[in-house]
C-alpha cells in the first residue's frame, strides 16, 4: 500500500468520497447506535475541560489550558470511528456532489437525520446520568456547569456565526486525516483545540453543555433547542458543507 503522506488532492478526495459511500450504505440501526456512542463519547470533552478547570484554578492561562480538555472527546470519537454529525457534513456530501440524484440526496438526508438525533440522544442521556446519579464529583459537575454557561452566552446569531469556522475546521480535519497516517491524534488535537480556544461553537459538544443546563433547571428546552443547538447546527453545516465540501470538490472537479 502506498504511503498516504503527500497525497494529491484527487487521491484524498477519492478516499474521503469512498468513506462517504460506505457510510451511506450502512443500515439505519448501525448508524443510530454508532451515533449514540459518539454523543456519549463527545461529552468527555466537557468532563475533561472541567477537570482542568478545577485543577488549574487561578492559572493565568486557564482558558487556553482547559481547551486541551475539549480535544479529548474528539480524539475518542474520531479514532473510534463513531458517527459524529459534523464529520458527515463532508464525507457523505462528496459522493452527492460527484453524482447528484434525488435518491442519493434522500439517503444523505436520512443519514444526517439519524446521526444527528443519535448524537443528541447520547449527549443528553450522559448529561442526565452525570447530573442526577453523580457519575462525576460535585466539584467537577460545578465546573462543567461553569463551562456550559459560557457556551450559553453565545446564543442566536452569535452561535450560528461562531459555528461556521468550527464546521469548516472539522471538515478540514476529515479531509486531512488520510494524509496524517500515524499522526492522526495530533491533527485532531490541533484543530479541535483551535475550536475551543477560539470560543467557536460545535453543535454536538455544545448540545451536551446545553442539556446540562436544562437538566440543572437553568435553561428551558425551547431556548436550548432554538437559541443554541439549531443556530450552531446551521453554522456547522454552512462551514462544513457550504464552504469546505464545495471548495474541496471544486478543486478536483476538472481532474476527476
Amino acid at each position: 500500500m502506498a504511503e498516504r503522506q503527500g497525497l494529491s488532492s484527487v487521491t484524498v478526495y477519492s478516499i474521503v468520497r469512498h468513506e462517504g459511500i460506505e457510510e451511506l450504505s450502512r443500515p439505519v440501526q448501525s448508524l443510530w447506535w454508532s451515533g449514540v456512542a459518539a454523543g456519549i463519547g463527545i461529552t468527555t470533552s466537557v468532563y475533561a475541560e472541567a477537570i482542568l478547570h478545577t485543577g488549574l484554578q487561578g492559572h493565568p492561562y486557564l482558558s487556553l489550558l482547559e481547551s486541551l480538555g475539549y480535544t479529548v472527546g474528539f480524539v475518542l470519537v474520531i479514532l473510534s470511528r463513531l458517527q459524529l454529525f459534523t464529520e458527515n457534513t463532508l464525507t457523505v456530501i462528496l459522493p452527492l456532489l460527484n453524482n447528484f440524484s434525488l435518491s442519493r440526496a434522500g439517503v444523505a438526508a436520512r443519514l444526517w437525520g439519524v446521526v444527528f438525533a443519535a448524537n443528541l440522544t447520547g449527549a443528553a442521556a450522559t448529561m442526565a446520568v452525570t447530573l442526577y446519579f453523580g457519575t462525576a464529583t460535585a466539584e467537577h459537575i460545578e465546573a462543567m456547569l461553569v463551562i456550559s454557561r459560557e457556551y450559553a452566552h453565545n446564543a442566536g446569531w452569535t452561535a450560528m456565526w461562531l459555528g461556521v469556522p468550527a464546521g469548516f475546521f472539522i471538515a478540514a480535519l476529515v479531509w486531512m486525516l488520510p494524509s496524517s497516517r500515524g499522526f492522526e491524534i495530533f491533527t485532531i488535537i490541533l484543530f479541535t483545540f483551535l475550536i475551543a480556544a477560539g470560543g467557536l461553537t460545535h453543535v454536538v459538544a455544545g448540545s451536551a453543555e446545553a442539556f446540562l443546563l436544562v437538566f440543572n433547571g437553568e435553561m428551558g428546552v425551547f431556548d436550548a433547542a432554538f437559541t443554541l443547538i439549531l443556530p450552531t447546527f446551521i453554522g456547522n453545516v454552512l462551514g462544513g458543507t457550504g464552504l469546505f465540501a464545495l471548495l474541496a470538490y471544486a478543486q478536483v472537479e476538472e481532474e476527476l
